[in-house]
C-alpha cells in the first residue's frame, strides 16, 4: 500500500499544486518531474541512467510530434490575426448565426471534432479555442468548453490511432474494438453539446430556446460516428460525424425559427457586404489547406501516405529492458503539414515571408512555458511507466476491486490520460492490463479495452499538457488552476458515468 501511495504522489502533487496552491502549470510540472525522478530512483530502485533516458524519451516525444503541432496550430491562428483574415472569418460565421451558442457548437463541437479526427495532438483545443476568442468569447470558458468537447472523440482521433494501437497491442480485431468504443461512450457523448452550451452560456438557462438545435447537432454527429465505428473502423468516425453535424447545424441555423436572446447575441457587423467568394477562400485558406493536407496524407490515401511516412527515424532512448521505439515522422506528421499549410495560406493572404517568420518566432517565444510544461509531463509519464509505478497503481486497484473492476476500468484510463495527455500513450500503458484483467475476472476483453480508450479521453480534460495547450491558444497566463477547477468536476462525472455504463451494459445484455 505504501508503494501504491508513493506511485500516486506525482499525480496527487499535480492536482494539489494546480487546484489548491494555484501554482503555474510549468512550475508544478517541473516539480512533479523532480518528485517522480527521486521516487523512481529511491523506492523503485530505478538506475539513474535508466531514469534519465526515460525522461529523455518523454522530452523528445513531447517535442515531436506534440509540441510541433501545437506551435504550428498557434502559428496558423496568429497569422490569421496578423493578416486580418480572422475579421473576415468572424463576419462569415456571424452571417451563419449571431447566436454565440450556435457559433460555439459549429466551431468547438463541429470543427473541433473534425480537427481531432484529422490531426489530434491538441489541435482540437488550440484552433477552435483561438477562433472562439477571435469572435469575442471569454478565453477561459472557451478553453474549458473545447477541453470538455475533446474528451470522447479522442479514441478516434488522429485518424483512429489510439484505437488502432489498442488492436496492435492486444491482438484483437480493430473494428470490434471501434464498435465497442462507440457504444460505451454513447451516454457521455450525447451529453457533451448540452454541457458545452451550459458552460459557454453561464448556466442551464443557456439552453432556453436551443434544445431542438442542440439535438440536431448531437444526433447528426453521433449517428454517422456510431455507424462508421461499427462498420468501417476507427479511421473515420470523428471526421464523418463532424462533417455531417456541421452541415446540419448550418442548415438548421438558416432554416429553424430560433428566437433571439440579447444576452447570447454577438455583433454581426457589416463585414459581409463587400466580401467576394475569393475573399472568403483567402480568409479560410490555411484551414482549407490543413484539411486537404491531412486528408490526403492520411492512411485513407495510401499512395501518398506511404511514401511520406517512409521518411522517418526510429530511435530507442531508454537504456533499460523493453525500451519503446519512437518513430519520428519528419514530413507526414500533423505539425509539419499544418506549418506548411500556414505558410502557404499566409502567402495567399498577402503576408510576406519576413512577416510570417516574425509571427512564428513570436509564437515560439510566447509559449516557452507551455513547452516546459509538456516536456515535464511526458518525462513524468515515461519514468512512471518504465519504473513500474503505473503498473503498481493498476495492480492494487485490480486486487481491491475484483469482479467489480469494470466500475473503475474507465478510471484507470482516466489516470493514464491525466498523466500522459494521450489516448495512444494511455493505451500503451494500460491496454494489455485491461484485457488481462478482463480475462481473469470473466469480463468481455473488448469491453474493457473500450473502457480504457474512453477513460483516456476523459483524463485529457485535466491533463496539464492539455490545459497548457488551451491557455497558450488564447493567451491566458497562469490560468491553469482556474481551468482545472472547472474541468475536474466534469472529469469525475464522466468517469462515474463511464464506470456505471461499463458495469451495467453487460448485465443488461447490451454488449
Amino acid at each position: 500500500m505504501i508503494k501504491f501511495l508513493l506511485a500516486l504522489l506525482p499525480i496527487i502533487w499535480l492536482i494539489v499544486a494546480m487546484s489548491v496552491l494555484k501554482m503555474p502549470g510549468y512550475r508544478a510540472c517541473l516539480i512533479a518531474f523532480l518528485i517522480t525522478a527521486v521516487t523512481a530512483v529511491a523506492f523503485w530502485r530505478m538506475p539513474i541512467l535508466h531514469m534519465g533516458t526515460a525522461a529523455l524519451e518523454g522530452i523528445c516525444n513531447a517535442l515531436w510530434p506534440i509540441i510541433i503541432v501545437i506551435l504550428a496550430a498557434l502559428f496558423t491562428y496568429n497569422l490569421t490575426l496578423e493578416t486580418k483574415a480572422m475579421d473576415k472569418i468572424k463576419a462569415m460565421l456571424a452571417g451563419v448565426s449571431t447566436d454565440k451558442r450556435i457559433l460555439m457548437l459549429i466551431i468547438a463541437f463541429g470543427f473541433g471534432n473534425f480537427m481531432e479526427g484529422m490531426a489530434g495532438f491538441g489541435t482540437a483545443v488550440a484552433i477552435p479555442a483561438g477562433i472562439l476568442v477571435g469572435l469575442g468569447f471569454d478565453p477561459l470558458l472557451s478553453v474549458v468548453t473545447c477541453l470538455l468537447i475533446n474528451s470522447t472523440p479522442t479514441a478516434f482521433g488522429s485518424v483512429g490511432v489510439p484505437t488502432t494501437t489498442m488492436a496492435n497491442i492486444t491482438g484483437m480485431n480493430v473494428i470490434s474494438i471501434s464498435g465497442h468504443v462507440a457504444l460505451i461512450q454513447l451516454v457521455v457523448s450525447f451529453l457533451l453539446p448540452f454541457l458545452a452550451v451550459i458552460i459557454i452560456g453561464g448556466g442551464v438557462k443557456a439552453l432556453k430556446g436551443l434544445i431542438p438545435f442542440v439535438l440536431i447537432a448531437d444526433i447528426a454527429f453521433l449517428v454517422p460516428q456510431y455507424i462508421a465505428a461499427q462498420l468501417i473502423g476507427p479511421d473515420l468516425p470523428d471526421i464523418l460525424g463532424a462533417i455531417v453535424s456541421m452541415a446540419a447545424m448550418i442548415a438548421a441555423a438558416r432554416l429553424l425559427p430560433l428566437k433571439k436572446y440579447p444576452e447570447y447575441e454577438v455583433e454581426a457587423g457589416d463585414g459581409l457586404k463587400n466580401m467576394t467568394p475569393a475573399d472568403a477562400v483567402r480568409a479560410w485558406s490555411p484551414f482549407i489547406l490543413i484539411f486537404i493536407f491531412l486528408l490526403f496524407s492520411s492512411t485513407l490515401v495510401p499512395f501518398i501516405h506511404d511514401p511520406l511516412a517512409s521518411v522517418n527515424s526510429k530511435i530507442q532512448f531508454y537504456s533499460g529492458e523493453n525500451p519503446a521505439t519512437l518513430t519520428f515522422y519528419w514530413i507526414n506528421t500533423p505539425g509539419v503539414l499544418i506549418l506548411i499549410a500556414g505558410f502557404i495560406g499566409g502567402a495567399i493572404q498577402g503576408a510576406s515571408f519576413k512577416a510570417m517568420f516574425g509571427v512564428l518566432t513570436k509564437t515560439v517565444k510566447n509559449n516557452i512555458k507551455t513547452i516546459v510544461t509538456i516536456c515535464s509531463v511526458l518525462a513524468v509519464a515515461k519514468i512512471m511507466g518504465y519504473s513500474g509505478m503505473i503498473s503498481d497503481i493498476a495492480s492494487v486497484l485490480v486486487a481491491v476491486t475484483g469482479s467489480y473492476f469494470p466500475l473503475i476500468s474507465p478510471l484507470i484510463g482516466t489516470i493514464g490520460g491525466f498523466v500522459t495527455g494521450s489516448g495512444t500513450s494511455t493505451t500503451a500503458l494500460f491496454g494489455a492490463l485491461q484485457v488481462e484483467t478482463a480475462n481473469a475476472i470473466g469480463a468481455e476483453p473488448l469491453w474493457l479495452a473500450a473502457a480504457n480508450l474512453m477513460g483516456a479521453g476523459i483524463g485529457k480534460m485535466i491533463c496539464p499538457q492539455s490545459i497548457a495547450i488551451g491557455t497558450a491558444a488564447v493567451g491566458l497566463s497562469n490560468a491553469e488552476s482556474k481551468i482545472l477547477s472547472k474541468t475536474i468536476l466534469y472529469t469525475v462525472l464522466f468517469a462515474l458515468i463511464g464506470g456505471i455504463v461499463c458495469f451495467v451494459f453487460p448485465m443488461l445484455g447490451l454488449v
